[in-house]
């Protein structure tokens, strides 16, 4: 039997400019750690430079949620640093116990008058089964990360 396709969207506006916050993003085995040291235990580059498309992580979670995720792998599918996108999926990990797929996205857009920006991240899965629930936290982490990231980047 088929998993079920789904989609999650979240969008957030952060106070940093687009530049800064996309640096950010682009940084996110230095920087994620840094910002939310509760939920990010590490990361490890396993190949790449962890920024270019090909690039693995092994990341490290502590999500505090019923689903026992602890790690995953994620890998850079696409990057368009003109546009400050983001394209990156999960090879591995206890994430895929629960999903089938996973592909993730992340833009920056400038606000106006680098008066901070919008970031927007959506992901596309299938679930293993139609007994996984709706994967609403991975949604509620990205509402938890940014803005620590936007917080990080304001005290600099």
């Amino acid at each position: 039997m088929a998993g079920v396709v789904g989609k999650l969207e979240a969008e957030m506006e952060v106070k940093s400019n687009a530049d800064k916050f996309w640096s950010a993003i682009r940084d996110f085995a230095t920087i994620f750690p840094k910002t939310s040291p509760s939920i990010y235990k590490g990361t490890h580059i396993i190949q790449g430079d962890g920024k270019a498309p090909g690039s693995l992580m092994k990341v490290t979670l502590d999500l505090g949620h019923e689903l026992d995720v602890k790690t995953v792998t994620e890998r850079i599918e696409d990057v368009d640093d003109a546009k400050r996108t983001i394209i990156y999926s999960v090879i591995d990990g206890d994430l895929l116990k629960y999903l089938k797929s996973y592909k993730g996205y992340i833009s920056v857009t400038p606000k106006g008058d680098n008066n901070g920006s919008i970031v927007k991240w959506w992901c596309e899965y299938e679930k293993a089964s139609q007994e996984v629930p709706e994967p609403i936290l991975i949604k509620e982490f990205a509402y938890k990360i940014f803005p620590n990231v936007d917080d990080y980047l304001l005290s600099k």
